[in-house]
C-alpha cells in the first residue's frame, strides 16, 4: 500500500555508511509500503545494524538520501525523524534499568506524535504490565524487556517502527508470542521495518525481505519468491544466486 501521494512509507535509494576506512552500507536500495512488514536478514557484520541506524538518523550517510511519507529527511536529526514519525527499537533492548517499566514506557511519549498508542492501549496489548509497571525494568527476563523497549517506540505514535534483532536471545516462544502482537501495530496503519536473524521467523511475517552481505544487497524480493538454497546462498555468500532480483 503506498501513502497518500502515491509513494512508498519509506524509500532509501543507494545508501553508503562509512566506519573509518570501513565501508559497512554500499549502494543500499529498497522501498517499504505503508501498513506492511520489511524484514532486513544477514549474518553477523552484514550491516543491519547501520542501515537501522541510518534510518533512524544515528548516522550520516556519505552518499544516498532516505525518504519519508516522500520528504527527504536524510539531513534531518534523529530528534526530529522522531516527530516525523519515525521510532526505533534498538538492538539490545537499551532500557533505564533503574527506571520503572512505567517510566521506561514514558520516555516514549516524549516528543510523542499524536495517535491511537497510549498507556492504556499497551496495557491492553500486553495483559501482564500493568501488574508490573512499579518494578524496574532491570529485573524483567529478555522477552520482558523487549516488549517494554517495542512499547516504548509505540508512545512516540511513529509512523514507521523500525525494531533492531528482534529475536536476539529470546526463546523461541518468547519471540512468537512478541511476534503475536505484530497484527495488531498493522490493524493500527502501522508499518514495521525490523532485522531478524531468523531467517524462517522472517519469511512467515513480512511482506517483503532484503538481505545484506558485507554491507551490499543480496537478495530482495517476497519471502516465497525464493528456495531456502537461495536465501542460504544470499545469506552467508556461499555463492551468488543465480536471480533475477525483483524491486521492491
Amino acid at each position: 500500500m503506498s501513502t497518500d501521494n502515491g509513494r512508498p512509507l519509506l524509500e532509501v535509494e543507494d545508501l553508503t555508511v562509512n566506519y573509518g576506512q570501513l565501508t559497512a552500507l554500499d549502494g543500499v536500495s529498497f522501498a517499504v509500503e505503508e501498513s506492511s512488514i520489511f524484514a532486513v536478514i544477514g549474518a553477523n557484520g552484514a550491516g543491519k545494524s547501520t542501515l537501522m541506524r541510518t534510518v533512524a538518523g544515528l548516522h550520516r550517510p556519505v552518499k544516498g538520501r532516505i525518504f519519508l511519507d516522500g520528504a527527504d529527511v536524510t539531513s534531518v536529526p534523529a530528534h526530529l525523524r522522531v516527530e516525523r514519525g519515525i521510532a526505533l527499537v534498538p538492538e539490545g533492548r537499551r532500557l533505564f534499568s533503574s527506571l520503572s517499566v512505567e517510566e521506561n514506557l514514558l520516555t516514549g511519549s516524549y516528543r510523542a506524535r499524536k495517535g491511537p498508542w497510549t498507556l492504556a492501549r499497551i496495557y491492553e496489548m500486553f495483559p501482564w504490565m500493568p501488574s508490573r509497571r512499579t518494578q524496574r525494568a532491570s529485573l524483567l527476563s529478555g522477552g520482558e524487556q523487549q516488549a517494554v523497549a517495542i512499547s516504548r517506540a509505540l508512545l512516540s505514535n511513529p509512523k514507521l517502527l523500525l525494531i533492531d534483532e528482534l529475536s536476539l536471545g529470546l526463546a523461541p516462544i518468547v519471540v512468537r508470542s512478541i511476534y503475536s502482537s505484530f497484527n495488531a501495530l498493522l490493524e493500527s496503519g502501522l508499518t514495521v521495518l525490523l532485522v531478524e536473524q531468523d531467517v524462517s521467523q522472517a519469511r512467515s511475517i513480512a511482506s517483503h525481505i532484503h538481505c545484506l552481505l558485507e554491507g551490499r544487497t543480496t537478495l530482495f524480493g517476497g519471502p516465497r519468491d525464493f528456495s531456502a538454497s537461495e536465501i542460504e546462498a544470499a545469506y552467508f555468500g556461499i555463492a551468488k544466486p543465480d536471480l533475477e532480483l525483483g524491486t521492491t
